[in-house]
């Protein structure tokens, strides 16, 4: 019997999930949390095969952790599962340690394959983080600007680009308005950039909005 944890803080998300994995009579979700506190606790107290991770987390995003969870169980395999397109966050997520990236628009089929092949030791990539990977061993050398930011700010980052104030980005991510007003700054310093029109343009041009 394959144990699965899932760690989304969207509860009908976690719930078809559940439908999805439960269809299968070796596969038993055995745990469920809402945000990084949660995902701690089960990594540290429960009996787990796989644990399936969204980026998206109130507060501390589920990449961050993943770095702390491979330190503690290195052997766990992690399969991240989020709304993101997989040009933006699939490499990242397989850098810090996830050993496959599914994206919340995929059939179940293909979800119920990544778990499988994950779970026996493989990774999964779709066939274009395959691309992607490809591309970037072609051209090792030439790094984008975006790729120097932090999870955290790759994050900050889409939410500006996508209209957000600065506000609702604090609500939405669990942070202090300072807070988020620091990483903006941190953004623009790294970017070389003055504004958020700036920004705006900067991640339409690199494909990097929904």
């Amino acid at each position: 019997m394959i144990k699965v944890a899932i760690v989304d803080d969207h509860p009908l998300l976690r719930e078809g999930v559940r439908k999805i994995l439960e269809s299968e009579p070796d596969i038993e979700v055995i745990a469920e949390a809402e945000n990084v506190s949660g995902l701690v606790s089960l990594t540290e107290n429960t009996d787990l095969d796989l644990l399936i991770l969204d980026i998206s987390l109130p507060g501390r995003s589920g990449l961050d952790a993943l770095v702390e969870i491979r330190k503690a169980r290195p052997q766990l395999p992690v399969l991240v599962l989020s709304m993101h397109p997989e040009d933006r966050y699939a490499l990242r997520a397989l850098k810090a340690g996830a050993s496959g990236y599914v994206t919340k628009a995929s059939a179940a089929e293909e979800l119920l394959g990544a778990v499988r092949k994950v779970c026996s030791g493989g990774r999964y990539v779709s066939r274009a983080v395959a691309e992607m990977l490809a591309d970037g061993l072609a051209r090792p050398f030439d790094k984008l600007p975006h790729e120097s930011l932090s999870n955290r700010e790759i994050q900050v980052l889409c939410m500006i680009a996508a209209g957000k104030a600065v506000t609702e980005i604090a609500t939405e991510i669990s942070l202090s308005v300072n807070t988020v007003n620091t990483y903006r700054a941190r953004i623009l310093g790294k970017l070389g950039m003055r504004s958020n029109a700036e920004l705006i343009r900067y991640a339409i041009e690199h494909k990097l909005l929904d």
